[in-house]
């Protein structure tokens, strides 16, 4: 049997989180446009017959501005010792960034083997397609290059397989039940942030972080769920709570459905907001919230 674990790694919106949902067949990290859409490790276990393969979805590799960001750097870095894999996913819609470049100069001593993932080829076109390969092969040393679209689903297969070939013999890391290493209120909590990130515009999104109060079973298996929003200033408040409350209900009722589907039962979901000055620049808060992986 073959085992092992693999990062997804690269810049913010880079695709790799709707990679990894991708490849595990499932929805398992949260996905919106906004850069840093992730924010922690996450790791979601793909069981096969004869392989089993833990995905590490990391925050992508930016330059910080402030701790919160400094934070996820280091939550993504920390995940480069003792893998058998990694993807370095790269957006080939558009030409290497800094960021890109960035997160490939911390691949220098990187041990494992490196796949370089084009990812979102259904966006270029196949004649400039040889030209981004050729810039963003020059990046780094890697040892397979692939073209995907994990939002298509083009190459997945391939790269999933390709993946699976580079790792080594081994035993089993999860039990075949295990799909991640998160509890449930985690995922209930990113799923609010999720809608938050979606329906939100400017800064606001960014300065969401949503911490979950309690899960409690009511009668007739409806699960009440008790969530705290909070938000860096009082004006996002009003933002995020809208006329008549009509934006902080809209978020809601979007962010139970998923939570439903998710956990399969009828949930009550109640959200409440909070105002945390500058969150993101402390690190008491930050640690709090648990972004200290």
């Amino acid at each position: 049997m073959k085992s092992g674990f693999c990062v997804l790694w690269g810049r913010p919106n880079a695709g790799k989180s709707t990679l990894l949902n991708a490849l595990l067949g499932r929805k398992h990290a949260i996905v919106s446009a906004r850069p840093q859409t992730t924010r922690h490790r996450i790791t979601g276990v793909l069981h096969g017959e004869e392989s089993q393969v833990v995905f590490l979805d990391t925050p992508g590799i930016h330059d910080p501005q402030h701790k919160l960001g400094e934070t996820l750097n280091k939550t993504a870095k920390s995940t480069l010792e003792d893998i058998e894999g990694l993807a370095f996913v790269v957006d080939v819609s558009d030409a290497p960034h800094a960021d890109d470049k960035r997160a490939a100069a911390l691949l220098k001593h990187l041990k494992a083997p490196l796949i370089l993932v084009l990812n979102k080829i259904d966006l270029v076109n196949p004649a400039d397609l040889l030209q981004r390969q050729k810039q963003f092969s020059e990046l780094c040393n890697a040892q397979e290059i692939i073209g995907v679209s994990g939002l298509q689903g083009n190459g997945v297969a391939a790269l999933r397989e390709l993946i699976i070939s580079l790792l080594p013999e081994g035993d089993p890391y999860f039990p075949p039940d295990m799909l991640g290493d998160r509890p449930l209120e985690f995922h209930v909590a990113e799923l609010i942030r999720e809608q938050a990130l979606l329906q939100l515009h400017q800064e606001v999104p960014h300065s969401v972080a949503v911490t979950i109060e309690q899960m409690v079973p009511r009668p007739k298996g409806v699960l009440y769920i008790e969530a705290f929003v909070h938000l860096e200033r009082a004006s996002q408040k009003k933002i995020f709570i809208g006329e008549g409350g009509s934006r902080i209900k809209e978020i809601g009722q979007a962010a139970r459905k998923e939570i439903e589907t998710l956990l399969e039962r009828n949930v009550f979901l109640e959200l409440r907001v909070k105002v945390r000055d500058k969150w993101r620049e402390d690190e008491s808060w930050i640690r709090r919230f648990g972004y200290k992986d």
